[in-house]
């Protein structure tokens, strides 16, 4: 069989020459001058999963009332013994501030059931039982078909109520909603809230966020006073993550201190995935002005499944005594 070898158009090789050259990898060789010997450890520092720290049971316990942390276990604290030695550091005669604030770090696993599978970043508000001071100002937007609804959610210290013809304007572009940190909705108004489904967006009110309902007072007051946390996964180790929140003040009664830091933990462990390691693996108590952080024995304040069966077989009988 008879083949021709045509030549190339003219400058096809010169392309094909320059786009060969553009492919290739320059190589620089980088002139790297005397380098000191802290610099090049802190450059071929590993970094180390924060969760391998936890554990200290390796350590030695301490005797003395004096220790070296780096080389003894951290001692842990009753929650009534972590906030009496912030309320002695917050004395008048040393920081001076009775009133400061409390928070609680909480170390998470935030490891799924699965492999490589991690539990995202998520942002929840809990129903604060004793509500405090703190410079957290919120404000609310409330929808609801009746007049006296709206009213109650005014008095429950929401920044604006409406119902029908506020819809409409924010269809219209008349009522600048994006101004509200949160919005709550009475259950009655939901159909008609579907026309601005699209422009609320994940400020649409849902049942499972807790800001539709039939109680205006208990929404409103819930996101207005409610204690608001994050949990944060670690930039590199995403089965690590950690939240910072305040619950309360030093100069609180303890008992409502306690039930603030127990309703706070308890919704935290809502967000547990479907394994059987532990979701908390430790908790501090800190306050403002302070470097101390004191690890605390919080498993007593955790409801435990059983509490959790009780409750569902309470409800169970009373929904067939109402059948019946």
């Amino acid at each position: 069989m008879q083949t021709r070898d045509y030549a190339a158009r003219k400058g096809t090789r010169e392309k094909r020459l320059l786009a060969k050259k553009k492919r290739a990898k320059k190589v620089v060789v980088e002139q790297v001058g005397f380098v000191p010997y802290k610099q090049q450890k802190k450059k071929t520092k590993v970094e180390i999963c924060p969760l391998n720290n936890i554990d200290d049971s390796w350590k030695w316990k301490a005797v003395d009332d004096v220790w070296i942390v780096k080389y003894h276990q951290q001692p842990i604290y009753s929650f009534q013994e972590a906030i009496e030695c912030h309320r002695e550091t917050h004395h008048p005669t040393m920081y001076n501030k009775p009133n400061a604030i409390v928070n609680a770090f909480i170390q998470l696993n935030m490891r799924r059931e699965k492999k490589n599978r991690f539990v995202d970043k998520f942002t929840r508000i809990v129903d604060t039982p004793h509500i405090f001071e703190y410079n957290n100002k919120r404000t609310v937007l409330a929808f609801s078909q009746n007049l006296e609804e709206q009213e109650e959610a005014r008095n429950a210290g929401a920044d604006y109520s409406g119902g029908i013809e506020l819809i409409k304007k924010i269809q219209n572009g008349t009522f600048q909603f994006k101004e509200y940190d949160f919005v709550v909705a009475h259950a009655n108004i939901l159909s008609d809230l579907l026309l601005v489904r699209g422009l609320l967006k994940k400020k649409f009110p849902n049942m499972r966020i807790g800001n539709l309902g039939t109680d205006m007072n208990k929404l409103v007051t819930k996101f207005k006073n409610g204690i608001g946390y994050a949990a944060i996964p670690h930039k590199t180790f995403k089965e690590y993550g950690e939240i910072n929140v305040a619950f309360g003040s030093l100069d609180m009664n303890m008992k409502y201190l306690e039930e603030n830091f127990c309703a706070l933990i308890n919704d935290i462990e809502l967000m547990k995935p479907q394994r059987d390691a532990s979701f908390i693996v430790r908790i501090q108590i800190r306050s403002e002005l302070s470097d101390e952080s004191f690890t605390i024995n919080y498993q007593d304040y955790i409801a435990t499944k059983t509490d959790k069966e009780t409750n569902e077989e309470e409800t169970d009988e009373t929904a067939i005594i109402d059948t019946q």
